[in-house]
């Protein structure tokens, strides 16, 4: 089981991170990583995130923006 994130401009298309993510062995740990990186995927041209579980979409997408 792996879990993996997809990074999207506001407009929902794919756009490369600024961060290399990895495959995560669980949502927590996929979670804890987002929530150390979000300012870097941020300005690094990431506005958003969705999560994924084998490639099954467990939800999203969910905004970088603080507000």
């Amino acid at each position: 089981m792996a879990w993996t994130w997809r990074f999207e401009k506001s407009d929902g298309t794919e756009t490369a991170p600024a961060v290399q993510p990895e495959e995560f062995p669980t949502q927590g740990d996929a979670e804890s990583w987002i929530g150390e990186e979000w300012k870097a995927l941020l300005e690094g041209g990431a506005e958003q995130v969705t999560l994924f579980e084998d490639g099954a979409k467990i939800y999203g997408p969910m905004s970088l923006h603080a507000e």
